[in-house]
């Protein structure tokens, strides 16, 4: 019987040896500048993130770059069952890959991929146009792409949406397949616009937001930005930041909208998020410098909210991030006031906590062992310090690129 540890060198990271491409044309199968690896594989391959059973392996994954058709390939000199004469297999990698995907959606015979790339000129995008956005890339390529609101009623948008949102497994952490029978998912589509060899314009998918508009009691609706993905080729165009300008747009208008909110953002999507409201809050009258400077105030909330349908959470935020923009760092008046500002709103669950103690304790409760759970004076301090510095860090950031555009 084999021993495993015999074969400890046909463990492939998944990270490495899987790649993707999107075709706009057959020569672009062979073009190794297109390709880009995933994120992550665990929800694939697991914890480990990889494959066992091969040698010199090579999983391509290609996807016609408008309507998202999919071929898996898989090469390799040898695996593990002929080594073994039998006695171990190597994992199955395709079909690993396709549990993941909707039913008969793959290809596994190149001709038959190609079939569907020579049709793939006449592919449209999906839905109404409601914005686009122009950029010159690194190369000083002038490009151009479009945001529609796709309608999920039409079912071969739904077959689409399908292929589209494979891409979420390698890229997007802990992320899920959305129920697309749900009437209250919205979907927001980018496609990049460009001329092919002929000529003639065509469409590559870029990306996709799902927005879900949560009840509100009477007849409003919270509008909830749920999954964001920019496909790699894409990235550091301003895409994600024309995104969520474009869901704002169209939701900002509508009055049975209370506000947005963002589900379980990650902290590149937390900070793109705090550039957008911050410079779209440059604009309103509470949040002026002279006014800023005074402190925090309900009007920054209700104004917000009724231009921007910003929550108030977010509204303290972004109030904080122009507070800083305004700040003379040094000036150390201005500074000290800014730092206190902030370290006031960084105690607050704090000084709760033991108030609540001392109300507790007016009671005749025993509070000893909340007590212990707390940080001492110093401790606290400390970790004040931290946090304080961890905020200011991160808001730095979103100021320099403020300062960038305004």
């Amino acid at each position: 019987m084999a021993n495993l540890h015999d074969f400890e060198e046909l463990v492939s990271d998944a990270l490495e040896v899987v790649e993707f491409k999107l075709i706009r044309r057959k020569q672009d199968i062979e073009d190794d500048s297109l390709t880009f690896h995933p994120l992550m594989a665990h929800q694939l391959f697991g914890e480990t993130e990889s494959i066992f059973g091969y040698r010199d392996l090579h999983v391509r994954i290609l996807y016609t770059a408008g309507p998202l058709h999919i071929y898996i390939g898989v090469e390799y000199s040898s695996r593990v069952d002929e080594i073994s004469k039998g006695d171990i297999s190597a994992d199955s990698v395709v079909r690993t890959i396709a549990e993941k995907l909707p039913d008969g959606c793959f290809f596994i015979n190149m001709d038959e991929f190609l079939k569907t790339l020579d049709k793939a000129d006449k592919f449209q995008p999906f839905g109404e146009k409601l914005s686009e956005l122009k950029v010159t890339d690194a190369q000083g390529k002038k490009r151009l792409f479009e945001i529609y609101l796709c309608n999920y009623k039409v079912p071969s948008f739904l077959k689409f949406f399908g292929r589209l949102q494979t891409f979420i497994l390698w890229f997007v952490d802990a992320a899920s397949y959305i129920d697309v029978d749900d009437a209250q998912w919205s979907f927001f589509v980018c496609y990049e616009k460009y001329k092919n060899d002929n000529s003639n314009y065509q469409y590559a998918t870029v990306g996709y937001t799902t927005v879900y508009e949560y009840y509100a009691y009477p007849q409003h609706i919270r509008p909830r930005i749920s999954q964001v993905l920019v496909l790699p080729p894409f990235q550091k165009l301003g895409i994600g930041t024309k995104f969520i300008e474009t869901i704002y747009k169209h939701y900002q208008p509508q009055k049975n909208v209370i506000d947005m909110t963002v589900e379980d953002p990650s902290d590149d999507f937390q900070r793109l998020r705090n550039f957008v409201d911050a410079r779209l809050c440059m604009g309103l009258k509470s949040f002026a410098r002279d006014v800023i400077k005074k402190g925090f105030n309900k009007e920054m909330v209700r104004e917000a909210r009724e231009s921007l349908k910003l929550n108030p959470r977010q509204c303290r935020r972004v109030y904080e991030i122009l507070r800083f923009f305004y700040t003379n760092c040094l000036d150390k008046d201005d500074y000290h006031a800014y730092r206190l500002d902030v370290k006031r709103r960084l105690n607050a669950v704090h000084y709760k906590q033991l108030n609540d103690i001392k109300k507790m304790e007016k009671a005749k409760v025993d509070t000893e062992w909340l007590r212990a759970r707390l940080p001492t004076q110093s401790q606290r301090i400390e970790q004040l310090r931290n946090e304080y510095e961890q905020v200011e860090n991160e808001y730095k950031e979103i100021v320099k690129k403020l300062r960038t555009v305004c």
